[in-house]
């Protein structure tokens, strides 16, 4: 017969395998990421599994206060998301396209000084 604690003990092993595997697919998407967001994402996404490690060693040992550590994990990397969310947003505002009416006020003035001459 089959105990709880045995049940347990192998969904854990078989839960940080595959955690495991997940973590070197992400560090290979944040090493060879394209673009930068590809990256963001990818940290991103080790957060989640950091905090997966985490909750699999709480439930393995028993020990509740992991559980606030992966809380507070949570926290740092949704705030980090998010700063890393608004650099690239400023980071494309910069290489962004002037805006019509003053793309069309400088062709306006090449026009006219054509005229003059």
């Amino acid at each position: 017969m089959i105990t709880p604690a045995a049940i347990v003990a192998v969904a854990s092993s078989a839960a940080l395998v595959i955690l495991g595997l997940a973590l070197i697919l992400t560090v290979w998407r944040v090493v060879a990421g394209p673009t930068l967001p590809d990256r963001i994402l990818a940290l991103d996404m080790l957060t989640g599994i950091a905090i997966g490690f985490i909750a699999v060693i709480a439930v393995k040992t028993g020990f509740s206060l992991y559980i606030d550590i992966a809380i507070s994990l949570g926290l740092v990397g949704f705030l980090a998301t998010v700063a890393f969310a608004r650099f690239v947003l400023s980071r494309g505002n910069i290489k962004s396209k002037p805006p019509a009416a003053a793309a069309n006020g400088s062709t306006q003035k090449r026009r006219a000084g054509g005229k003059k001459r």
